[in-house]
């Protein structure tokens, strides 16, 4: 193959420079390699820290996006990236290749191939990598070493092109070494990016982005399972306090009768079991940021004290009589409508104000259902890591199937059903590449509704009268349901929730609306 003409590389550059975003960058840059070099497939991956990101694709199925490879477990990736030049596997290559099953234009296991991969370096760092498949064996045999030294210097400018101007436009100088390195960290951690580029998800980030640098009080709202916490974790990586402590509460999980104690401390001998000094939780998070999450479930006793320390900035631990300042920014999520709340005097208006300065809505995954493809790839990428399996794809049919889907349980759930479906394309297949089917979706197999809780003696629903209204009748039988359980699993809240079907802190929660408690015996 000759090289690349000078007016191929003037038209490669003036095409980049008047691309307006990174992803017209890169997807320009990638329709030029493919003009120059005929190829099946090119991907464009970004570099963070052990793992790769796919950043720009052609030539695969969409879910690629949404994946990231640790280079350590992928030998092709590993080679490339610790080479200096351009490498080119011989097609009879052994090693495995981390796209088989993706390609679009071949199903199944990849045959032979030719594959190629070229480090993207700037300053002898490496910034990312970019690979080449073509389903003719010797297809990137006869390519001149100048025209990928040329594609690849070319590949690694646009790409530290578009790093230095992300960062420019979401940090100052003085804090992006420190905020990249947090954002690495947190991106090496289950669940820790927000994925997603649906309107809704994009006009989040914009959100978080305008709100994250303010001290501001923030209330998180939206459904279980839409994945609130991440929001909150990333609020405070994107926040001026991100050097200091987030600590975490879950309210509803706090025994009512120590929840003071655990948010502002007490002293020694502030009450029967007090034996020694404890430090709260706003005390730990001084400097940092504090998640309160479930804040819908504290009792009133406790919101009027969390009321004088959102406006004074002070706690006074339990036992002790002089107050203490802290520095604390406080963030706070519920599933609970506050203002529902609110008008039926379960919460305080005042709070409800004071905690809702700039809330923050986070949207079902029914209203974001473009993302699915990329939600998918991530965690049949984590499942795969779970599992220790070579490679896991899906089939061809299972992301329209999926993207039907209501998803009561929002990303939760989706990340539980692919762990499920996982589990059961493995038990019935032992090749390297395990295809994940539609059939391996056993809860989107019964009419779209979750599986009933384990068939036991109906209870008997106690109504007053044959005119007991819908909602009484409910609350009953919940009532008699979550009461028989409870006996049968030995009061034991977390096997009942197994029983039952549910999540244990749903149905605490439950059970305390409906009047529902444990202390030496059932009431």
């Amino acid at each position: 193959m000759p090289d690349i003409s000078p007016s191929s590389l003037l038209k490669l550059a003036l095409d980049l420079s008047n691309s307006l975003t990174s992803a017209n960058r890169f997807e320009r840059l990638l329709s030029i390699i493919c003009q120059t070099i005929q190829n099946d497939a090119v991907v464009l991956q970004k570099c963070q820290g052990n793992q790769l990101k796919p950043i720009a694709q052609q030539g695969l199925t969409q879910e690629v996006l949404g994946r990231r490879f640790i280079i350590d477990e992928h030998p092709r990736f590993a080679e490339i990236c610790a080479s200096q030049t351009p490498v080119r596997f011989p097609h009879h290559c052994h090693l495995p290749d981390p796209y088989d099953g993706m390609l679009l234009a071949q199903g199944g296991n990849l045959p032979v191939h030719a594959c190629m991969g070229m480090p993207l370096l700037a300053d002898n760092q490496l910034l990312g990598i970019l690979t080449l498949d073509s389903m003719q064996p010797k297809a990137f045999d006869d390519i001149a070493q100048h025209t990928l030294s040329l594609i690849s210097s070319m590949s690694a400018a646009t790409l530290k092109t578009a790093i230095l101007i992300q960062q420019l436009e979401a940090l100052s100088a003085h804090n992006q070494q420190v905020v990249t390195e947090l954002t690495r960290e947190a991106l090496t951690k289950d669940g820790g990016e927000l994925i997603g580029e649906a309107p809704t998800m994009q006009a989040l980030k914009h959100t978080i982005k305008l709100s994250a640098p303010s001290d501001f009080t923030i209330l998180i709202e939206g459904e279980t399972g839409v994945g609130k916490e991440l929001v909150a974790r990333t609020l405070h990586m994107q926040s001026n306090r991100a050097k200091g402590p987030l600590v975490y509460v879950n309210c509803a999980a706090l025994p009512e009768n120590l929840i003071e104690s655990e948010l502002f401390g007490h002293v020694k001998g502030a009450f029967t079991g007090a034996d020694k000094h404890r430090t709260g939780k706003f005390s730990l998070a001084n400097q940092g940021t504090i998640f309160l999450d479930e804040i819908g479930e504290l009792p009133l006793s406790v919101q009027s004290k969390l009321l004088r320390v959102l406006q004074n900035n002070e706690i006074q631990p339990v036992g002790q009589d002089k107050t203490e300042l802290l520095d604390v920014r406080v963030i706070a999520a519920t599933n609970r409508r506050l203002k529902d709340e609110v008008e039926q005097g379960r919460f305080r208006a005042d709070l409800f104000h004071r905690l809702s300065v700039l809330p923050i809505q986070v949207p079902p995954l029914r209203e974001r259902k473009a993302d699915i493809p990329l939600l998918l790839g991530y965690f049949v990428e984590q499942v795969r890591r779970k599992l220790g399996i070579t490679q896991l794809v899906l089939a061809e049919d299972v992301t329209q199937t999926l993207t039907h889907y209501h998803w009561p349980g929002n990303i939760r759930e989706l990340e539980h059903v692919i762990s499920r479906a996982a589990l059961s394309a493995r038990s019935k297949s032992h090749q390297d590449i395990i295809k994940i089917a539609t059939e391996d979706f056993q809860l989107l197999n019964q009419n779209d509704s979750p599986p009933p809780p384990p068939s036991k003696p109906s209870p008997k629903i106690q109504g007053k009268n044959s005119q007991t209204n819908l909602k009484q009748a409910t609350e009953e039988f919940q009532s008699a349901l979550i009461k028989q359980s409870l006996l049968d699993n030995q009061m034991n809240w977390s096997a009942t929730a197994r029983t039952l079907g549910t999540d244990r802190a749903n149905l605490v929660r439950l059970a305390k609306r409906l009047g529902i408690e444990i202390t030496r015996q059932l009431k």
